[in-house]
C-alpha cells in the first residue's frame, strides 16, 4: 500500500480512536463518572497513559512496529468494546469530524527547525532500540527529551513508518479545542454567558487562529494550549462542588501532561495553590485526603519519577540544565562546566543576545540582571512579541464589539480567580527575567494576562438571544482561518518546495535526520568517532561505549 491522503486519513483515525480506547479502559477501570469527563478529556486521558506506557515500556524494548502494533490495537478493542456500552457516540462522532476538519493541519512539508536537530532523532532512537545510557553525549537535544517524544514513538507503525512523529501535537490540540467547543456549546444551550463561557470561546479562537501551524508547535504550544485548559479546571474545581474525585484527575492528567512536556513548567504547580486554599479553608483536611486517595495523583508521580530517570540516563541531570540536579561521577554524565555553559547559553538565546547570525560581546555581563533589556525590545520584541500583542489584542477588540451592550447584570463571582491572576503575574515576571521567549511559556501568559479581565467584562453585559447566532459566526471564523491559513500554507509550500500532498502527503525526511543513529550503531560497532558538529571534540575526547547491567553506556574519555 502506497502512502496517499487516504492511508494517512486511515491510520489517523485509527491513532486518534485507538487514544480515546485508552481513555474509556482507565475511566473503567478507575470507575471515574464520565459525567464529569467529557469525550475530548477522555482523549486527554488516553495521551496521559500512552505516555506513561511509552517511558515504562522503552525501559527494556525499542518501540518497533510489533510493539506498537500492539499498543494500537489494545486501543482500539478498547474503544470498539466501550464504544457500544456508553452513551456518548454522537460526542465520538461530533470528536471524529472535527479531526476530520483539522486533518489539513497535519498535512505538512516543513517541519519546526529542531525537528531535523533533534526531534526526529530521538523519536527514531526510541523505536530502534531499547533505552541507551548517555545519549546526552551525542546531541544537545537529547539532554532535554519531551513526552511529546515518547508518544509519537508508539505511532511508529507499519506502512506509515515515521510519517506520523507529528501526531501527537495534533491529538493534544484537538482534544483540548474540542473540550472548549463542548464547554461553549453547552453554556449556549442553557443561556449561560458567564466567564467561563468567554474564556473558552477566547482560548478557542486563540489556539485556531494562532496556533494554526502544527509543524510549529515543536515541544513547547501543547503544554501552552494545556495550560489554557489547567486554568478554566482550576475555576470549576474551586467554584463547583460537584465531580471533586473527577476534577483532582482531571488537574493531575494536565499537570502530569504539562511538566513532562517541558520541565520548566514544574512551576506552573503553584497554580494550584488556590485549590487548597480554599478547600483547606472549607473543609480542612478533606481535600487533601481525597488527593491522596485519587489514582491519577499517583499516576503524575508514576509519569514524573520516569521522566526524571530517563534525564538523569540521558545526562547525568535530573533536570538538564539545572546544575545542582546534575550528578557528575557517572561515566555518561555531562561535566558540570558544560551544564552550566548550556544554561547560560539558553539564557542568552531567549534574551535575544545570540541568533544564527549574531552574539553579543560579552554573554555572562550581557544575561545578568536587566543588562540585556534594550537589546531584547530592540532585536525581539519588535517586532515578534509586539505584533503578537497587537494580534491578542484586536482579537479582544472583536470581541468587546460583537457583545457590546449598554445594560449591565451582576454576573457569578468565581472564586480564587484574583488568587490565581496574582500567581500568573508572578509567573509572568519569572518568565520576563528568565527566559523572555514567546515559545518559553510567553504565549499563554501574556494571554492570560489579557483574557482573564477581558472574560470579566463581557461576562458582566446584559446578553440575549443574538448571541447565540453572535457565538455561531465567530466559531465558524475561527474554523474557517484555521482552514484557510493551511490551505495558504500548503500552496506556499508548494511553489518553495514543491509540495503536492494530492502525490506525497508526508513531510520531508533526508539522510540527516537519522544521523544520530547512524553514529550510534558505529560507536556499538566499535568504530569510535570524534563529532565537531555537537562540540565533543576538545582535548581529543571520543565517544566510547561499555555494556554494564544489561544496558549500552557512551560515555565520553
Amino acid at each position: 500500500m502506497s502512502l496517499n491522503l487516504l492511508t494517512l486519513l486511515f491510520f489517523y483515525f485509527l491513532i486518534i480512536n485507538s487514544t480515546l480506547g485508552y481513555g474509556f479502559l482507565i475511566s473503567k477501570l478507575t470507575k471515574l463518572n464520565l459525567k464529569y469527563f467529557n469525550i475530548s478529556f477522555l482523549g486527554l486521558l488516553g495521551i496521559f497513559v500512552l505516555i506513561i506506557i511509552s517511558y515504562i515500556t522503552h525501559l527494556f524494548t525499542p518501540h518497533n512496529f510489533v510493539h506498537n502494533s500492539l499498543i494500537l490495537l489494545i486501543g482500539l478493542l478498547s474503544f470498539f468494546y466501550f464504544f457500544k456500552k456508553q452513551n456518548k457516540n454522537k460526542d465520538i462522532l461530533k470528536l471524529n469530524f472535527f479531526f476530520l476538519i483539522f486533518y489539513i493541519g497535519f498535512i505538512i512539508f516543513k517541519s519546526h527547525d529542531d525537528f531535523s536537530y533533534y526531534h526526529f532523532p530521538y523519536i527514531y532512537y526510541l523505536t530502534q532500540s531499547e533505552l541507551f545510557l548517555g545519549v546526552g553525549n551525542f546531541n544537545h537535544g537529547f539532554r532535554t527529551p519531551s513526552s511529546i517524544f515518547y508518544l509519537n514513538s508508539l505511532f511508529y507503525l507499519p506502512i506509515i513508518k515515521y510519517y506520523f512523529f507529528q501526531i501527537g501535537a495534533v491529538l493534544i490540540m484537538v482534544f483540548t479545542a474540542f473540550n472548549f467547543f463542548d464547554l461553549i456549546n453547552k453554556r449556549l444551550k442553557e443561556n449561560n454567558f458567564d466567564k467561563l463561557f468567554f474564556l473558552s470561546l477566547l482560548f478557542f479562537m486563540f489556539i485556531l487562529i494562532f496556533f494554526y501551524r502544527i509543524a510549529e508547535h515543536g515541544t513547547d504550544r501543547s503544554a501552552q494550549i494545556l495550560i489554557f485548559l489547567l486554568i478554566s479546571e482550576l475555576l470549576i474545581i474551586i467554584n463547583y462542588d460537584k465531580g471533586i474525585r473527577e476534577n483532582i484527575a482531571k488537574i493531575s492528567i494536565l499537570l502530569g501532561i504539562i511538566v513532562s512536556l517541558k520541565s520548566f513548567y514544574v512551576l506552573y504547580i503553584v497554580l494550584t495553590i488556590p485549590v487548597f486554599y480554599y478547600f483547606f479553608k472549607k473543609n480542612k483536611f478533606k481535600f487533601i485526603l481525597l488527593i491522596f486517595k485519587n489514582y491519577f495523583f499517583y499516576l503524575s508521580l508514576i509519569l514524573i519519577f520516569n521522566i526524571l530517570i530517563v534525564n538523569f540516563f540521558n545526562s547525568g541531570c535530573l533536570i538538564y540544565p539545572v546544575s545542582f540536579t546534575c550528578f557528575e561521577k557517572f561515566s555518561w554524565s555531562i561535566p558540570i562546566a558544560e551544564v552550566l555553559l548550556m544554561n547560560d547559553w539558553y539564557e542568552q538565546w531567549s534574551k535575544a543576545g545570540a541568533n544564527p547570525n549574531f552574539r553579543v560581546e560579552n554573554p555572562q555581563e550581557y544575561i545578568q540582571y536587566f543588562n540585556w533589556v534594550s537589546n531584547w525590545f530592540e532585536k525581539y520584541f519588535f517586532n515578534k512579541v509586539s505584533d503578537f500583542i497587537l494580534g491578542v489584542l484586536f482579537l479582544i477588540i472583536i470581541f468587546l464589539s460583537i457583545f457590546k451592550s449598554k445594560k449591565k447584570i451582576s454576573p457569578i463571582n468565581y472564586k480564587g480567580e484574583k488568587f490565581i491572576y496574582f500567581i500568573i503575574l508572578i509567573l509572568f515576571f519569572e518568565w520576563f527575567y528568565n527566559h523572555p521567549s514567546l515559545r518559553y511559556g510567553g504565549y499563554q501568559l501574556v494571554c492570560l494576562l489579557l483574557f482573564l479581565p477581558v472574560s470579566n467584562i463581557l461576562s458582566k453585559r446584559y446578553h440575549n438571544i443574538n448571541n447565540v447566532l453572535k457565538t455561531n459566526v465567530l466559531l465558524l471564523i475561527a474554523i474557517t482561518i484555521f482552514f484557510g491559513r493551511n490551505i495558504d500554507r500548503l500552496l506556499n509550500e508548494n511553489q518553495k518546495y514543491n509540495f503536492n500532498p494530492l502525490v506525497n502527503p508526508v513531510y520531508r525526511v533526508n539522510n540527516n535526520y537519522f544521523s544520530i543513529n547512524e553514529k550510534m550503531q558505529k560507536i556499538i560497532n566499535n568504530k569510535f568517532f570524534c563529532d565537531s558538529s555537537i562540540k565533543i571534540c576538545k582535548n581529543d575526547s571520543v565517544i566510547d561505549v561499555k555494556e554494564k547491567y544489561g544496558y549500552k553506556i557512551f560515555f565520553r574519555h
